[in-house]
């Protein structure tokens, strides 16, 4: 979707409210009260009143846009500019974009977003053969942090992210040549090193069933073979970083190139937010126009 077709469909408030109805109907709406499915629909309000118990649900009830004093054109314009472009804009961009003066609900949006980004995407799991390993990300170095305190303010540090790729191996039946393709990633800040912090987040990331998993010989993944069928893991090596851990490695370089050419001081509480907005756009980079409407569906689903 370009900028000429956006304006044509979403140039006004009232439709950019009436299609967020429309979406928000295809996936229904639950009572918070008696978790009734069947509702009234009150224009006047533009609220949902629940057929069974009369308690009423207005649009944005139960979506991110919740308590959001934002217009739902600038959501829109929000989620427009999000899904735009590979790269991304940061908070500030966007308050220059939409000509708004206050600083703060733009960042508080954005961020909303990243996080129903990785909501969306935790509902998916990983399956087949999957590379990861570990890549350290460099964010703003905490005030408690006692470097800081020596290095004075603005010095920076690094933080571990768990990186894994849903790679598929391909042979050609006629030539036998064999490729190698990446369906979808994940990524995850570690707090640790330890080898507890690494399972529990890789568990909860893959599909457990028939999964082959590399990774280099780290001591943090000792105990990954308990929760897959294979685990294969080699040296760190030229090879193992070019071959093996192929996309994991072109995701981590490629995240820090993206971070570094828009953001600006990343806090380690917030990278993840970043994160969550690199790897859904990365896991959806042939969806064309779509990946706006499937923001859309984050937006609501996505609280």
């Amino acid at each position: 979707m370009n900028i000429f077709s956006f304006t044509a469909e979403f140039g006004s408030e009232e439709a950019c409210r009436a299609h967020f109805k429309e979406e928000r109907d295809k996936l229904g709406v639950v009572c918070k009260r008696c978790s009734h499915t069947a509702h009234y629909w009150i224009k006047s309000q533009w609220s949902y009143e629940c057929k069974k118990c009369r308690s009423r649900t207005s649009l944005r009830s139960g979506t991110i846009m919740q308590s959001s004093n934002l217009s739902f054109l600038i959501w829109y314009k929000t989620m427009f500019l999000l899904t735009t472009t590979k790269k991304g804009f940061s908070s500030k961009e966007i308050q220059s974009q939409l000509g708004l003066k206050r600083y703060e609900p733009v960042w508080a949006m954005v961020h909303k977003l990243r996080k129903a980004m990785g909501n969306r995407d935790d509902r998916y799991t990983l399956e087949g053969m999957i590379e990861m390993d570990e890549g350290y990300f460099t964010i703003e170095a905490s005030e408690n942090d006692h470097k800081t305190q020596k290095a004075g303010r603005g010095s920076k540090t690094k933080s571990n992210v768990m990186v894994m790729a849903e790679s598929t191996v391909l042979e050609d039946v006629d030539t036998g040549k064999v490729e190698r393709q990446c369906r979808y990633f994940k990524a995850k800040v570690l707090e640790d090193h330890k080898a507890d912090g690494t399972d529990k987040t890789f568990e909860n990331a893959i599909d457990q069933e028939q999964t082959i998993v590399f990774t280099d010989q780290s001591t943090s993944y000792v105990n990954i073979a308990d929760f897959v069928e294979i685990h294969i893991s080699e040296k760190s090596s030229e090879t193992t970083t070019r071959e093996t851990l192929k996309w994991v490695h072109i995701a981590i370089s490629n995240a820090k190139r993206n971070f570094v050419g828009n953001y600006h001081k990343i806090k380690r509480k917030y990278l993840q937010l970043y994160l969550n907005e690199f790897v859904y756009k990365l896991n959806r980079r042939y969806f064309g126009e779509r990946i706006f409407d499937r923001l859309v569906i984050a937006n609501i689903t996505g609280l």
